[in-house]
């Protein structure tokens, strides 16, 4: 029998108000000065300002950066370096969606790490090099989709390779997570339903990987649930804090649960947000019913399970995702955001570089992953 490792160790507060807390989890981690790391959209709502004023109200001098993309380059997060030393801070605050938690982490491996960010790509064992002396974080998610508030990894497209490339490591681990509801109030209704489609896709994914994780599965399912019961209504009623709490355990759920391994659907959606520009959540939301129906065969029992808990009425796990889809206004296809066949050969191209196809319960090849575009079409 193989062994296996198992792992979960964010603290994690969750409620609403939980925002309120923040300096005393910072003077509790020996941190004294804050970089909060957020995107213009963070910034020009006034959730950033607040998140400054709560540090500075508890005594933790804080300073904004706010310099990160929707979908964050090599550039973003040398700027977030130059920021944080500037500061002098000793400790990332990263707020908002998963773009800049994503380059939190990037921006503090980045501060004691010298090597060129491509050496770090996941996907060729580049996490040999990343060390323990990386700046505590502290996260606080504004959406509920990436879980990237819990995850141990930052996605950002490179200059070397021209794709979104995964940076992991045990050592980019937020020491806090803050999970307060009333930060996702504001988001609209459309990016509710995308970013929680990324959710679902993470849990979805994570319990049809390949390997032995017994805990990624229970929290997997569990989090399918939580996106079966919660997200229509919280796309319908962006004021209802329960259905918003939520998805913000779904999210938070679905990034512990791929630890195990995501599929093909996120190496399919990644290109989409790096040649297309497209929005994560919505690339994975109108991959996924082709990516399930390919799986069906070989892990139909899986999939079985997971059409119980999304719809028990549907003839199939991909036709209850697509139900839902429909049910939370995404469209129904690549095509009605702008893709075309011209697209598929250069995106199959990047997508066979993503490492996560290789957790796919079904192998997949170049062609699979063209032929997985043209089925979303």
């Amino acid at each position: 029998m193989s062994l296996s490792t198992w792992s979960f160790p964010t603290k994690i507060v969750f409620g609403a108000g939980a925002l309120v807390t923040l300096a005393e989890h910072v003077k509790a981690i020996g941190a004294s000065r804050a970089l909060v790391v957020c995107d213009a959209g963070v910034a020009k709502v006034g959730i950033a300002q607040k998140v400054k004023a709560v540090l500075e109200a508890g005594g933790i001098p804080a300073a904004i950066f706010d310099g990160v993309d929707p979908n964050p380059v090599e550039k973003n997060v040398f700027d977030g370096v130059d920021a944080y030393k500037a500061h002098g801070a000793n400790v990332i605050v990263s707020v908002g969606g998963g773009s800049p938690l994503d380059a939190g982490k990037l921006i503090a491996l980045k501060t004691t790490h010298e090597r060129p960010l491509v050496d770090y790509d996941d996907a060729t064992g580049g996490d040999k090099y990343i060390g323990a002396n990386v700046p505590p974080m502290i996260t606080i998610p504004t959406t509920a989709g990436t879980g990237s508030e819990v995850g141990r990894s930052g996605v950002v497209t490179l200059a070397a390779n021209g794709r979104k490339t995964v940076i992991f490591s045990p050592h980019l681990l937020a020491k806090v997570a803050l999970l307060d509801p009333e930060l996702t109030v504001s988001m609209p209704a459309r990016i509710t339903a995308a970013t929680g489609f990324d959710a679902l896709t993470h849990c979805l994914e994570a319990f049809c990987a390949i390997g032995d994780h017994p805990m990624a599965d229970g929290i997997a399912l569990f989090g399918l649930e939580l996106c079966a019961k919660h997200l229509a209504t919280a796309v319908a009623n962006g004021n209802d804090l329960d259905a918003r709490g939520a998805m913000m355990k779904a999210a938070m759920m679905g990034a512990v649960a791929f630890q195990k391994g995501l599929g093909a659907c996120h190496s399919l959606a990644h290109p989409l947000s790096s040649e297309k520009g497209m929005h994560h959540g919505l690339a994975n939301a109108l991959c996924l019913p082709a990516v399930v129906e390919y799986n069906e065969a070989v892990i139909h029992a899986k999939l079985d399970r997971v059409r119980a808990i999304l719809d028990p009425s549907a003839k199939s796990a991909a036709d209850a995702v697509r139900a839902l889809r429909r049910k939370v206004g995404l469209p129904d296809g690549l095509r009605a955001e702008g893709v075309t066949e011209a697209d598929i050969p250069k995106l199959a191209d990047k997508a066979i570089e993503d490492a996560c196809h290789t957790s796919n319960p079904k192998k997949t090849t170049r062609d699979d992953l063209a032929k997985l575009y043209a089925a979303s079409l």
